[in-house]
């Protein structure tokens, strides 16, 4: 059914003077002037064809006719700033927080029911991807991002060191660093253009072994990579962190040869400014996950 309203900003008008008792007082508070009130409460009785307000020397008294509207508009009102409220405070309560996908999957999921024990208000909001997002421009409150910890505009703090080393099945035999030669090689796409990538190439200089860092396969996602070698497909070169717990299980075997280091993951969000509550609550509690 289509509602015949006169125009809000009378109704608006009109709601302030009568709980106030006063257009001087309802100017003040709508940020207007007291002609702007009367000439809005005028045209709201024209268009309703009653008077709405006795209006005295230094006051005015609603009619009859005025009380019925004063009701109405009140509850109108109220409820539109109540649902005006709750949802300033559900959006509030969400924090989005960006980072890779094989971070979210193999470090930031598992921990998730732990930290909706701790904060069931808050809807933590997880965007996975490889690309940056941009947390200035609002598109995320936090992100989780590695690297060597500049990171322009943003305020960074460690979350934990992420050396980089070659694992496999323990079904490989790995004992030294010469033996990741007899295997493929697995790969995963980085960032493009993302100049602290830890490769193969890189780790067959540090080690000191000659590897075509070309052959193997590639995954495009991290995640992916790790599941080949737990199969037994070959060698990957990750982050450690990222398999900590395949490692305690001996699904994959602890690292030959050196650990890249220089690679370190951040929580990372916008300079200035205070964040709000729920956000800082998110980020100490990244954080706190590393102090073990």
């Amino acid at each position: 059914m289509r509602r015949r309203l006169p125009s809000l900003s009378a109704l608006r008008s009109f709601e302030a003077a009568a709980r106030l008792q006063s257009f001087k007082l309802a100017a003040e508070e709508l940020s207007v002037s007291a002609t702007s009130i009367s000439h809005q409460v005028r045209a709201l009785e024209e268009a309703l064809e009653v008077r709405l307000f006795l209006r005295k020397t230094r006051a005015v008294e609603l009619t009859p006719e005025g009380r019925i509207l004063q009701h109405a508009t009140g509850n109108g009102f109220d409820a539109i700033a109540a649902g005006v409220d709750r949802l300033r405070r559900e959006q509030r309560r969400t924090v989005t927080l960006s980072t890779t996908p094989a971070f979210a999957a193999r470090w930031l999921v598992p921990r998730l029911t732990a930290f909706n024990a701790v904060y069931p208000d808050i809807a933590l909001n997880v965007q996975a991807s490889n690309k940056p997002v941009d947390l200035a421009g609002g598109a995320a409150d936090l992100a989780v991002r590695g690297g060597a910890g500049h990171f322009p505009g943003l305020r960074s703090r460690r979350l934990m060191q992420a050396g980089f080393a070659p694992v496999a099945s323990p079904r490989l035999k790995l004992r030294k660093a010469s033996d990741v030669a007899r295997h493929p090689l697995i790969h995963f796409d980085w960032q493009r253009g993302f100049r602290g990538a830890q490769t193969w190439d890189k780790w067959a200089k540090a080690a000191g072994v000659a590897l075509d860092a070309t052959s193997g396969v590639r995954f495009s996602e991290e995640s992916h990579a790790v599941q080949a070698a737990i199969a037994g497909q070959g060698v990957v070169l990750t982050a450690l962190p990222l398999v900590r717990e395949e490692i305690g299980m001996g699904l994959l075997q602890a690292p030959v040869g050196p650990v890249l280091g220089g690679f370190d993951f951040y929580v990372v969000r916008p300079e200035g400014g205070d964040p709000r509550e729920e956000v800082r609550a998110v980020e100490e509690w990244l954080l706190a996950q590393e102090v073990e």
